[in-house]
């Protein structure tokens, strides 16, 4: 995101990290950044949560069922690790990691989202850039370890190789990683504005579960990477980059658009009330509910119980 710094900061209620963001003078490129231990300890942050990130995920996806062998032929038993085995870990994992690394870095953990940050202006370019080499090294190291403690028989065909179904094939495989890619940019984006009066739960969770649906429905079709630099990394380390380029394009190109439609299109101006939420209209107790269409409608008053104290605010991520 060109000019602009981000802040990270943890704030709110609950388990949400508040990570908020401000403008830098005009035409700053994020040079001064690196002066500062905050820069460094955020593309520390960035590489280590890609490594842990890759190990775990792709570790999951390590077929151990084929080390047993039958009784009677002693010959290997394949059976297929299951969907939703891999898909869970993946994003309970992000969902983890987040919550360690979201007040330091702001927890991208995916080059598609420093480009939808960086697009959105929400990351300085010298900043994107650091990032994105950190996460590209960090999935080299969490693919390195996967590979140095798997047996061999269980790794020489590739642990964690991203590879587009052959009866899907690539043009229609760069679709599934756009959409499955958008969703998730988009669920980040909704779920950390910090416009929005209604949030409540766990951002980090909600995104990790982005993640779980993306990977229920893509792993057959394209191995669900929605990530450029998880594909990149075991890509690199057994040397198989059949089809890359799609890994690339589609989540880049997925991720930039739903930056877009949602700052542009869909994101809640500052201060006006999301639909659908109800607001007190005055000390009397009468409320007033947001519709769909913007416009503010009674309803029913309820009697309301004074408090000496101001309620709790909740700060939301304004990028992640």
């Amino acid at each position: 995101m060109p000019g602009v710094q981000s802040q990270d900061t943890i704030g709110g209620s609950n388990d949400r990290a508040a990570i908020r963001s401000t403008q830098p003078p005009p035409g700053m490129i994020g040079v001064e950044q690196m002066k500062t231990k905050d820069f460094w300890r955020a593309v520390a942050a960035e590489f280590l949560a890609m490594l842990l990130f890759v190990f775990i995920g792709t570790g999951s996806a390590v077929n151990w069922a084929k080390l047993k062998k039958t009784s009677a032929t002693d010959t290997v038993v394949y059976v297929p690790t299951p969907n939703v085995l891999i898909s869970l870990c993946f994003g309970l994992t992000i969902g983890t990691l987040v919550q360690c690394f979201g007040h330091i870095s702001g927890a991208h953990i995916n080059p598609a989202v420093t480009a939808a940050m960086f697009v959105t202006k929400k990351v300085t370019p010298i900043k994107g850039l650091f990032y994105f080499v950190a996460q590209l090294v960090g999935a080299i190291a969490g693919s390195a370890i996967v590979l140095a403690v798997t047996p061999t028989e269980l790794s020489e065909d590739g642990v964690g190789i991203s590879s587009v179904n052959e009866s899907v094939g690539e043009p229609f495989g760069l679709l599934v990683e756009l959409l499955l890619t958008f969703q998730l940019v988009f669920t980040i984006f909704a779920t950390c504005d910090s416009k929005r009066t209604d949030l409540g739960g766990s951002a980090s969770l909600s995104i990790g579960l982005s993640v779980v649906i993306g990977h229920l429905v893509g792993i057959d079709y394209t191995g669900a990477s929605m990530n450029p630099a998880r594909t990149f990394g075991p890509a690199v380390v057994f040397n198989k980059f059949t089809g890359h380029w799609v890994y690339w394009v589609g989540p880049i190109l997925g991720a930039v658009i739903a930056a877009f439609l949602y700052e542009f299109i869909f994101c809640p101006d500052s201060g006006k009330p999301s639909p659908g939420q109800v607001i007190p209209k005055n000390l009397t107790g009468t409320y007033r509910e947001v519709d769909g269409a913007g416009s503010m409608q009674p309803v029913k008053r309820k009697r309301r119980t004074e408090r000496k104290d101001a309620p709790p605010t909740r700060d939301a991520m304004s990028t992640v």
